[in-house]
């Protein structure tokens, strides 16, 4: 989820479910060591339950990137071993290091020993076609050894040559047997499950008898469905506009603008009568450009009015 679930992003999604565990999207340890830490690393009013995700394979910027996400406040880290895009394999992590479990296991030892926070795996089952259930079992088995305990899996294998991210999410074929094999064999560990997922039911289903399931783009695309995570009654979706204006007005004095909250919020109207209104006032350049909070609450209105006048034609 690079450059998508940013701070203003995780406020959003905390405004619809409490209880929901919040990632970050991946920041190399590079960026983290070289850049601007405020930036990369700050918090927005996204609360507890927020994992750090890392990319990287330098076992020390690895300790040390975990022990700033400690110090800025985060609830756990996590290195990616599953992402397939060229950037990450020309930096030699993300899915690749699933080749390299030995490295991996130095990497989550150096940030155990640097961190009282839990250090956690995301990875796939498999590297290009190579279905061996021996693969992935023995990359757990090491990984584990050094102190991981918790794996949230992508039930896909990651095809490195000839595919792009977007069809690594869709081509490789789903195995989530391997998930529950592994579960079996490691009964000392926790496993997630991720990859298509689309409601919190299919959700439930899958993660029966695993700690949990993991929802990607399906959460950031139709986000109200995070609402059905909290056991307490559901939020409305105006509540939460009224909170991101206030987010905003509370924000704007730290140079946050409309519309690093409002791209975020596309899919908040998802399947509601009128949606196109709404996603069609929060992408308006010129009415982005006026960076006034009210535009969340007008497109509301906006949105609100046209569903309306729309029923009562209907009927």
């Amino acid at each position: 989820m690079m450059e998508w679930t940013d701070r203003h992003c995780r406020t959003f999604h905390r405004a619809l479910s409490r209880k929901a565990w919040l990632y970050t999207e991946m920041v190399t340890t590079q960026a983290i060591l070289h850049g601007n830490l405020e930036r990369l690393l700050g918090r927005g009013d996204e609360g507890e339950r927020v994992v750090l995700q890392l990319g990287g394979n330098d076992p020390a910027a690895l300790a040390q990137c975990a022990r700033l996400a400690q110090t800025f406040g985060y609830q756990a880290v996590n290195l990616n071993c599953g992402c397939p895009s060229d950037r990450v394999l020309q930096g030699a992590f993300g899915a690749c290091l699933m080749a390299r479990p030995s490295l991996v296991a130095e990497g989550i030892a150096a940030m155990k020993d640097a961190v009282s926070i839990p250090v956690t795996v995301k990875h796939r089952i498999g590297l290009d076609h190579v279905e061996d259930y021996a693969f992935v079992r023995d990359f757990i088995g090491t990984v584990g050894q050094a102190g991981c305990s918790h794996f949230i899996v992508h039930a896909r294998n990651a095809w490195l040559d000839g595919l792009s991210p977007k069809e690594n999410r869709e081509i490789p074929p789903l195995r989530p047997e391997v998930v529950y094999r592994l579960a079996k064999d490691f009964p000392a560990y926790s496993f997630e499950i991720n990859g298509g997922l689309q409601t919190l039911a299919q959700g439930l289903e899958a993660a029966s008898g695993l700690a949990g399931a993991m929802f990607g783009r399906a959460a950031y695309h139709q986000p109200y469905l995070l609402t059905e995570v909290d056991s307490t009654p559901a939020v409305s979706r105006s509540e939460v506009v009224e909170a991101m204006v206030a987010y905003l007005v509370a924000q704007r004095a730290a140079g946050v603008e409309v519309r690093h909250l409002a791209r975020h919020m596309l899919g908040l109207y998802h399947g509601e009568p009128a949606a196109r209104r709404w996603r069609r006032m929060l992408s308006d350049s010129e009415l982005l450009a006026a960076n006034d909070p009210g535009l969340l609450l007008g497109a509301r209105d906006a949105l609100e009015t046209a569903a309306r006048r729309g029923l009562a034609e209907a009927a």
